[in-house]
């Protein structure tokens, strides 16, 4: 009994310290997490959670440990107040200080006693458990329809990064071609500039 409490308790250890990532590029891999929370902690373990429900290019979470609690909050803050991408995509992250029942690995509570039982159409608490079920359907239409629409504004987001970065692209074509054929220079001796030659 008493080692069942000390390993619960290392759990809530281990809990306190892990931040709970969501809204992460498919292409997101454990290195690139890694490499991105360097900066702000020491990466502990990377746990993806799986989507059972759809497709693979939608986003993706994942518990991440970190060396202490105090650098859960850290995080969590900041990815709260900046928009914080990984692996350039156009996909802002989100965080949270992750809870126990995230974890599919989390050890049983001592002294705690469940009681499952089938319920009969006759009794009071079936109605109550119908409607349960009735309702985790809808919240799961819910999220499947919220889940399009971020697709959606990601790729419309896409679309304008790749839409400004061709623009930016042109106007360094632009003057890389001034500058190559010594108009710059011309102009500046014009008008009393002064062009550096790199």
């Amino acid at each position: 009994m008493e080692s069942s409490a000390e390993e619960y308790s290392a759990f809530e250890q281990k809990v306190s310290r892990t931040v709970y990532f969501d809204n992460l590029s498919p292409q997101v891999t454990e290195s690139v997490i890694r490499t991105a929370l360097d900066q702000f902690a020491t990466v502990k373990n990377v746990k993806f959670i799986p989507n059972y429900v759809g497709p693979s290019n939608l986003p993706q979470c994942a518990l991440v440990e970190l060396d202490s609690a105090k650098k859960v909050k850290e995080i969590v803050s900041m990815v709260g107040h900046y928009s914080f991408m990984m692996s350039g995509m156009p996909r802002p992250v989100r965080a949270q200080p992750a809870v126990m029942e995230m974890f599919d690995d989390r050890p049983a509570k001592p002294n705690r006693k469940l009681k499952v039982r089938w319920l009969k159409s006759t009794e009071p608490d079936f109605e109550v458990a119908k409607e349960l079920k009735n309702l985790t359907r809808k919240h799961a239409a819910e999220i499947e329809f919220i889940r399009k629409l971020q697709l959606e504004e990601e790729e419309k987001l896409a679309k304008q990064q790749e839409e400004t970065l061709k623009g930016h692209y042109k106007k360094f074509k632009m003057i890389d071609g001034i500058m190559a054929d010594k108009t710059a220079h011309r102009l500046a001796r014009i008008y009393n500039l002064h062009v550096a030659d790199e």
